[in-house]
């Protein structure tokens, strides 16, 4: 099998990881931080801000059936890139708007896709755009969160919004459902 992985930060990394486990081309979607300092950050570190860690979701997906230009606009439709380090409710610099390539053909991809991002909101978009750097996987109780417990609170009046408004704009792109 075909496949490519890629970093993005949105805001909470279960709303995103909810968003791209229903989209066709996705093979797998892991809740993690990355581009902070110190090794092993554990979720009350990242959120202490100390750290400069990222919440961010690893998108492995197959280029063949969703291309990664494809799989960022979605990224660009489902969180706002243009506010600093912060998404709804959620603030501080873990929050912060991000893609975190891993080669250059990512690269620049990533970077065409921004340029068509700041023309499409005016030029406000503050997604940052890092090689990625210390990538590491989050707590078990954080992966498919929103999966185990859509009747949560956050997931209830945050995600499932977020999750219903992605599947109307890209219901053409949703994993087909056995």
């Amino acid at each position: 099998m075909n496949s490519s992985s890629i970093y993005l930060g949105g805001g909470c990394f279960w709303c995103l990881e909810a968003v791209f486990l229903q989209l066709r081309g996705v093979i797998d979607v892991e809740s993690g931080y990355s581009n902070g300092a110190g090794p092993a950050p554990s979720y009350e570190d990242v959120c202490s801000g100390r750290t400069g860690h990222v919440e961010v979701v690893k998108v492995c997906f197959d280029p063949r059936q969703l291309p990664l230009a494809d799989l960022l606009q979605v990224f660009f439709h489902v969180h706002d890139p243009t506010t600093l380090n912060r998404q709804g409710a959620d603030t501080g610099p873990q929050y912060r708007s991000g893609i975190y390539y891993t080669d250059e053909e990512q690269h620049a991809v990533a970077r065409r896709v921004l340029a068509e991002a700041q023309q499409a909101f005016g030029g406000r978009v503050v997604t940052e755009l890092q090689p990625l750097r210390g990538y590491q996987r989050a707590e078990d109780y954080h992966q498919r969160y929103f999966e185990r417990h859509p009747q949560a609170g956050y997931c209830a009046f945050v995600i499932a919004p977020k999750v219903e408004k992605f599947r109307q704009a890209f219901a053409r792109h949703l994993r087909d459902v056995p």
